[in-house]
């Protein structure tokens, strides 16, 4: 199957380095510490922080830090596939873990010993991507709870099918069985937090793809900072600041 043709052109109308439109909004869950909502193309996620808070099981509590739990789902209704999912399933387990791993990177969890964050993520609908999209929805809603934080953690994915270096793939794109290549970075402090690839790639092209990764990482970063801000001048407006 041809994923780039020959006017290079991707199978939805973009070219390879171009992002599919993104969308966030911040507090979408009035009951949670704080949430988002965050969207890249048809693939949409919605993430609730509970937290700091005390430890439910004593047994977990650390002395000297914050404990950080995640839990991923995915609503039934997310994908064309209609068999039901089972709660906890292997691969919502590893997705928990690295959502939990990326987000413990970035959050100042010594300044809140004794204490206990949870991060619940779910995706709404599944166009591939969904990994970034939930830790991009992630960083938005701890930062509406207030969560002190080293830097915003950012994800974007890249992959290489036809011999072309491909930007945020959707749901084709990302079946296609290509190598895929999907990033975390704090971009102030220039470090990745998370680096995940599901396919061998020669090291010059996966320098470029993963490259390529990065730089997507940095348009999101862009635009989370634009909707805090955003969000930022409203609550002074309605304080009257």
């Amino acid at each position: 199957m041809e994923y780039v043709n020959p006017e290079g052109l991707r199978l939805d109308g973009r070219r390879p380095m171009e992002m599919r439109q993104i969308r966030a909004e911040i507090g979408v869950v009035s009951r949670a510490d704080g949430s988002a909502s965050f969207e890249m193309g048809n693939t949409k996620v919605i993430a609730a922080v509970y937290g700091p808070r005390e430890v439910q099981n004593r047994s977990q509590q650390i002395n000297d830090q914050a404990l950080v739990r995640c839990e991923y789902s995915m609503a039934n209704f997310s994908t064309g596939d209609r068999r039901r999912k089972n709660k906890g399933d292997r691969r919502s387990t590893e997705i928990s873990l690295v959502i939990r791993q990326t987000m413990e990177a970035c959050i100042l969890t010594h300044l809140m010993p004794r204490s206990q964050i949870d991060i619940f993520v779910q995706v709404l609908q599944a166009d591939g991507g969904t990994r970034s999209a939930c830790i991009n929805a992630a960083t938005l809603a701890l930062a509406d709870a207030g969560i002190p934080m080293r830097d915003l953690v950012t994800s974007c994915s890249a992959g290489y099918l036809n011999s072309t270096p491909l930007l945020d793939l959707n749901y084709l794109e990302d079946s296609a069985g290509g190598p895929d290549v999907t990033v975390g970075i704090l971009p102030k402090l220039d470090k990745v937090t998370l680096l995940q690839m599901d396919a061998k790639l020669p090291i010059d092209t996966f320098e470029t793809v993963m490259q390529l990764a990065v730089e997507g990482c940095k348009a999101v970063e862009s635009y989370i900072r634009e909707i805090l801000l955003e969000n930022t001048n409203k609550l002074e407006i309605r304080r009257g600041v």
